[in-house]
């Protein structure tokens, strides 16, 4: 008995140790990354920052919390935030973000309002802290300021599938997008305040590993997506696509995606009202999306193909515009 006492006093005084000495390197490590980022020209400050959780967990949290990176022009405040982890597992963080966040961008000013936002990640072991899997999830978000939009719940996933692969999934329902925006992209067609729900499945390849640089440093950027769907429902209308496409070094894609849509006429009144496109192309489009629905046999369906090439997207060969630069800030 006695011998098993001590023992258990042994154990209990080692894993106090190994909790101090985690704690410390945990604090130390904090401190020496808003230092380097204050180096950096940064805003990295807070008020208060206080760690603990003994003896199971590390608890780390900020008050006052004030972040910006002068590079990207984006820049975060919030009144409390906190990063918990399991302190025989380190490695997987959970992040929990107040109800209130207020960031902004190089343009506007924005809060944001939740009933639960928090993400959890896993880290690979090792300096270079690797991104294994992250995962955040959100409830009744509330977008204000310059801008207003909501959405019910939002689950958007990342997971590691090579060395500088990962596979990407996100999920968004009752979502409200920004109106001013829609207007400015579509004019004032009528369209459902809301949209039913938006989903991703892709693998993305980039140039190098999602790691602590990606965040102190650039941003890793994409070399080639693999969409295996993207869907939405948005009123009466519903679309799917899925394709490969390469990306260059200056985030020009490349590839082809197959499109789904249903109610075709709708968009494509949409596309029309909004002026995105020269009446003489609306005209050639409309040609080439009613002989896709009539070999669909499916008036409201068509199945076709859109091609990414020198920065454009054509439907065959009639031109629909210019492809959205894939690079990250």
């Amino acid at each position: 008995m006695k011998r098993l006492f001590i023992v258990i006093v042994i154990a209990a005084l080692a894993w106090s140790v190994y909790w101090f000495v985690g704690a410390t390197s945990s604090r130390n490590a904090f401190e020496a990354w808003f230092d380097a980022r204050r180096a950096e020209g940064w805003v990295a400050e807070y008020n208060d920052f206080s760690l603990a959780g003994f003896p199971n967990r590390f608890d780390a949290t900020w008050r006052g919390l004030a972040v910006a990176d002068p590079e990207s022009g984006i820049a975060v405040d919030m009144p409390v935030f906190q990063l918990l982890a399991l302190s025989y597992r380190p490695t997987h963080v959970i992040a929990v973000a107040p109800q209130d966040v207020h960031f902004a961008t190089p343009r506007n000013k924005y809060d944001l309002e939740s009933d639960r936002l928090r993400a959890s990640l896993r880290l690979r072991p090792g300096t270079a802290l690797e991104v294994e899997r992250a995962v955040l999830e959100g409830e009744a978000l509330q977008l204000s300021g310059a801008e207003t939009a909501a959405m019910a719940d939002l689950h958007l996933a990342m997971q590691r599938t090579g060395e500088t692969s990962y596979r990407f999934g996100l999920e968004a329902r009752d979502v409200t997008p920004p109106l001013d925006t829609l207007r400015n992209l579509l004019g004032d067609t009528a369209l459902p305040a809301e949209m039913q729900f938006a989903r991703l499945d892709a693998q993305a390849t980039f140039d190098r590993p999602w790691d602590r640089s990606a965040l102190d440093s650039a941003r890793p950027q994409p070399t080639q997506l693999r969409l295996d769907e993207v869907s939405a429902e948005w009123g009466v209308m519903s679309l799917r696509a899925m394709g490969v496409l390469d990306i260059d070094d200056r985030g020009r894609a490349s590839g082809e995606i197959d499109l789904q849509a249903t109610n075709w006429q709708r968009m494509l009144d949409i596309v029309r009202e909004s002026e995105a496109l020269s009446e003489n192309a609306v005209r050639m489009l409309a040609g080439a999306l009613s002989m896709a629905a009539e070999s669909s046999g499916n008036p409201d369906r068509i199945d076709i193909g859109l091609t990414l090439r020198d920065g454009q997207v054509f439907l065959g060969f009639i031109p629909l515009g210019p492809a959205p630069l894939l690079r990250l800030r």
